[in-house]
């Protein structure tokens, strides 16, 4: 069966996808795992293209790959990371990463199968009229039919980013800080102190006596 130009790009960028996504966790050099990274973004957001879904794609792009992966990427090189240390423990680890995998795998499978995703379900979508718009769509949909599973994701990011800020904040007892409200409340007699002193007296000329 010859595959037309749509099937051809499908999986021609699915191929390069899931390669990307593999070196993402086999690659030896974080930097080169974020460059991969980035090239698996790119990819799908090509898929997202094919599936005339624009909006996703050209969010993932700006947002994954514009915003997050330039963050991670300076975060990475910026870090002193010790490979070594981050290698130890992988092989005692092998074994219950492949069950784990091949549990989330299985969960695609029956997930993603043939019965929601199909051949005549993944084809080309229908043609749509001229005023038509998926991002007004996907509005629609959010904020109708999916509006407490978005705020229940809304909640959870909150709790995540709450949760991160307390874990990381360290109080320090050396650490130097202004008060802006100390400063305000500030009076001259407070910094400045007047104090009256007698003049210095010259010593006293010695003798021409003792000069010799």
């Amino acid at each position: 069966m010859m595959l037309n130009f749509h099937d051809s790009v499908f999986y021609f960028l699915s191929t390069i996808l899931l390669v990307a996504g593999l070196r993402v966790i086999t690659a030896r050099n974080p930097v080169h795992a974020a460059l991969y990274l980035v090239l698996a973004f790119f990819n799908a957001a090509g898929i997202w293209m094919l599936l005339e879904a624009e909006f996703l794609a050209i969010t993932l792009v700006l947002v994954y790959v514009g915003a997050v992966m330039v963050l991670f990427l300076f975060v990475v090189m910026m870090l002193d990371i010790n490979l070594e240390k981050l290698k130890e423990g992988f092989w005692e680890a092998i074994i219950p990463a492949l069950i784990v995998g091949g549990f989330m795998c299985i969960e695609m499978v029956m997930v993603l199968g043939v019965k929601h995703f199909g051949p005549e379900r993944i084809a080309a979508p229908a043609p749509r009229a001229t005023d038509y718009s998926n991002t007004a769509e996907l509005g629609r949909l959010l904020y109708t039919e999916y509006v407490y599973p978005f705020e229940l994701a809304s909640v959870v990011l909150l709790v995540a980013i709450v949760a991160a800020i307390a874990l990381t904040l360290r109080r320090r007892k050396d650490s130097k800080f202004i008060d802006p409200a100390e400063q305000v409340k500030v009076k001259r007699n407070d910094r400045l102190k007047i104090i009256s002193m007698p003049a210095e007296k010259a010593p006293p000329e010695p003798a021409q006596g003792e000069q010799a």
